[in-house]
């Protein structure tokens, strides 16, 4: 066992009451316009496992497999949905089109993420399904890429199956790194380790990709269709609706990309694996780039309540804002 732990930045703090109540300990990377490194902090070597923030890297993947994915199903495959009857529509249009139903799906069976619509669900005797799963989208654009190759679908989900190693391929291209390590996403999907870095790169060569480019297509996507990306009120979905030109996504355990078309990108991973600081971090990260994001105001803090009211927030940590105020000061 090493004698010390990795060097890690205080990305958030929690204040309740007028005290630090916790604090959030992760990596960050962010990028300037220009692909320059502007602010890297914490475990800058540590593998990271990306989780559903991969998710655009896997739609581009299946998109240059040959998946004939536009529009809402190619940002569905990009997303994370949360469940909604939209989205169930969508991924089983995908389905069809493979020539498959909802059987094929690989990912476990869920409720919706969706508080309404899993409501609706249980009150009407209805049971977890993995059409249903945040999942969902993805595998049915997988099986989409299967499909058209003339691929076997029942293993789509082994890494040593084509399509899987195609996603590997992209992942390090887009990364401009090596996969660091094997893993099973929570889905059950293979999932391609990075570094934090190499997550933030991801994001701006997505983001910044030429219009029609199959990265293009799904920034494009994503940016027009963020219902699809999330749904009804989630971050990812308003923070794409309220800043022109972002692509926002994150994931399980506390990791997020967001990137803009202008090229400022920045990726976390929250040591703990918490994902409630994450937007606001990530928010404040891209304002001191340049990127205008007064569109986002809503996420740029989280209400800490206390009787259900607010007593505090979740703020950004000394490393983020002692950063900002640097990088304010030499603009000045």
């Amino acid at each position: 066992m090493p004698d010390t732990a990795p060097a890690l930045a205080e990305l958030a703090v929690v204040t309740r009451s007028g005290i630090v109540e916790s604090r959030h300990l992760g990596t960050l990377v962010a990028l300037d316009a220009d692909g320059a490194v502007a602010l890297a902090v914490g475990d800058l070597d540590g593998t990271v496992l990306p989780r559903s923030t991969t998710k655009p890297v896997q739609a581009l993947a299946c998109l240059t497999a040959g998946a004939p994915l536009t529009g809402p199903e190619l940002a569905i495959a990009a997303g994370s949905h949360t469940g909604e009857d939209e989205h169930v529509r969508v991924v089983r249009s995908l389905l069809a089109r493979a020539g498959l139903d909802d059987d094929a799906l690989g990912c476990p069976v869920d409720w919706p993420e969706d508080e309404g619509t899993r409501v609706r669900l249980i009150r009407s005797g209805a049971e977890r399904s993995r059409v249903r799963m945040n999942c969902s989208g993805k595998h049915a654009a997988m099986l989409l890429a299967c499909a058209v190759n003339g691929w076997s679908t029942h293993d789509y989900l082994s890494a040593e199956h084509p399509l899987q190693q195609h996603v590997r391929a992209t992942t390090a291209d887009v990364t401009g790194l090596p996969v660091r390590h094997d893993a099973v996403d929570g889905c059950g999907a293979p999932l391609f380790g990075t570094t934090v870095a190499g997550l933030a790169t991801a994001f701006r060569c997505v983001a910044t990709a030429e219009p029609g480019t199959p990265a293009g297509q799904v920034a494009d996507a994503m940016r027009e269709h963020p219902f699809y990306v999330g749904g009804s009120g989630h971050q990812n979905s308003e923070v794409m609706r309220g800043i022109p030109g972002v692509v926002a996504k994150g994931g399980a355990e506390g990791v997020i990309g967001v990137a803009a078309r202008t090229g400022q990108s920045v990726a976390m991973k929250m040591v703990d694996g918490s994902p409630r600081a994450t937007t606001v971090v990530a928010l404040r990260v891209l304002e001191a780039l340049g990127v205008d994001v007064s569109g986002a105001a809503a996420f740029a803090s989280a209400p800490v309540l206390g009787g259900g009211v607010p007593v505090g927030a979740v703020l950004p940590g000394a490393a983020v804002e002692e950063w900002a105020a640097a990088r304010a000061g030499s603009a000045a």
